[in-house]
């Protein structure tokens, strides 16, 4: 049976993909003008980039972008990991109380939170600056981690680490050896998307930093008042760092399911 062709299916879908991927490739080819012109493409030149990598603001905030996000997705994947897992074995009341409760900082408004949290930092004369911004990020990156954790484990049996326990292995085995490596791709996923939510955040950063801590999304905003193709320069590189991240995370675990798979055949 001869499949029906969609023309308009097509030309909607590749509509979509322009709309969603022309505003990034606009950004690339004007990063390399050699004017400060944002409409016209007068030459090719990489003199923006050079001002990028001289402009100690521009680093420093990359810097901190990097580092609080680094450090956020590893405590959050660890963090979020165990509680999803401590979940997993608890009552039926206590896991829909913490889970009703887990989705309040996905559900509630970003200004909401952000405000809460300065009134937090506020009531207990915390400085605010890198370590605040650093605990905000934690704060909400752990739930998107048990929310990506949570249908793994549900799918796993759950006498599974029992029964590896029978066989001689001890909690702490049954956990790192049986457990996790179940639900890899659920922790993954998480720490994908709270590596990707940390290095965004706009709204939380901007209320809960301070002391001359800034990261690439504040920067961004308070560079767009003005002209600086310095800053197509930046969103280009971050663009390549990206890419090359998710790249990486999708090519290597279909290298290795590639291997495993040849080594069953063999």
């Amino acid at each position: 049976m001869k499949k029906q062709k969609r023309p308009f299916g097509t030309a909607f879908m590749t509509f979509i993909i322009i709309f969603f991927y022309a505003p990034i490739l606009y950004t690339i080819i004007f990063s390399f003008n050699e004017s400060k012109s944002l409409t016209t493409f007068t030459g090719f030149s990489l003199k923006w980039y050079e001002k990028m990598f001289n402009n100690n603001t521009m680093m420093e905030a990359m810097f901190y972008t990097i580092i609080v996000a680094v450090i956020a997705t590893i405590v959050s994947t660890f963090v979020g990991t165990i509680t999803a897992i401590g979940l997993s074995k608890s009552g039926k009341v206590v896991k829909n109380v913490v889970e009703q409760v887990n989705q309040l900082p996905i559900m509630n408004p970003e200004i909401v939170t952000a405000i809460g949290l300065l009134m937090l930092f506020s009531a207990i004369h915390l400085e605010k600056g890198l370590f605040t911004m650093l605990l905000a990020h934690i704060m909400f990156c752990i739930p998107y981690v048990i929310l990506s954790i949570m249908p793994k484990l549900r799918s796993l049996n759950p006498n599974i680490a029992e029964a590896a326990m029978d066989l001689g292995a001890t909690p702490w085995q049954a956990l790192v050896k049986v457990i996790v490596p179940q639900v890899m791709p659920g922790i993954i996923s998480g720490a994908l998307i709270a590596f990707t939510m940390s290095f965004d955040d706009f709204v939380i950063s901007y209320f809960v930093t301070g002391n001359g801590v800034s990261n690439i999304s504040i920067l961004v905003y308070t560079e767009a008042r003005r002209i600086n193709p310095s800053i197509n320069a930046l969103s280009t590189v971050i663009v390549l760092i990206i890419t090359v991240t998710l790249t990486f995370a999708n090519v290597i675990p279909a290298i290795k399911e590639r291997r495993q798979s040849k080594k069953i055949y063999d």
